[in-house]
């Protein structure tokens, strides 16, 4: 997983409310088991029409936004089903950062496990900075001081310590547990000293 600090970027502002996984990722594109290739299916409804041509009046679908690293959303992104699929989706389009005023629980804890950071603040900012959305202007995050600067302007937000660190380390969860290893091969000579039929059964 890449490390995350600093991001800037010209957000995209998409104003909807209650935008659930199925939106993000439509069921039909779940079959897949890589990260990678969702991106092109990221929003597919909204994105595409029923011919599978491009809404052009879609934000994701216009310069400069089709290049956006920050999606502002409307209360309570991400709800619907658990799948991981949905930040694997934003991601891979090239989505770093999703703020909003609120999020649905898991798909909140899953964007830390794909690299994404979901930041949680009041929606009277997030409608500000869609201003500069509007004005095509770069707004700047800094993870490590917590803050989005838009414009003369700074907005703090709040994060676990934990999930910041694994943020700012580039740890998934796999990394988190080969951080382990020694931990995890002591456990296992001193298994085999004292219990090795523990480790010798089969």
């Amino acid at each position: 997983m890449e490390k995350f600090n600093n991001l800037r970027s010209i957000p995209s502002y998409l104003s909807l409310q209650n935008i659930d996984t199925d939106m993000i990722i439509p069921k039909q594109f779940l079959k897949t088991i890589k990260r990678t290739g969702l991106g092109k299916s990221l929003f597919y409804e909204m994105r595409y029409d029923e011919n599978g041509k491009k809404n052009v009046d879609f934000i994701l679908n216009k310069e400069p936004y089709n290049k956006s690293k920050i999606l502002l959303a409307g209360k309570n992104f991400g709800c619907g089903s658990s799948r991981e699929h949905a930040p694997w989706a934003l991601s891979d389009f090239g989505i770093k950062c999703v703020i909003s005023a609120s999020f649905a629980d898991i798909f909140y804890n899953n964007c830390f496990k794909n690299g994404i950071l979901p930041i949680k603040i009041n929606d009277k900012i997030v409608i500000e900075i869609s201003e500069y959305s509007k004005r095509k202007e770069e707004i700047e995050i800094s993870l490590d001081k917590q803050e989005i600067k838009y414009g003369n302007k700074v907005a703090k937000f709040e994060l676990d310590a934990f999930k910041k660190k694994c943020l700012m380390e580039g740890l998934d969860d796999i990394a988190l547990s080969m951080e382990k290893t020694s931990k995890i091969d002591d456990f296992e000579k001193k298994l085999q000293n004292t219990k090795p039929w523990v480790l010798n059964n089969g």
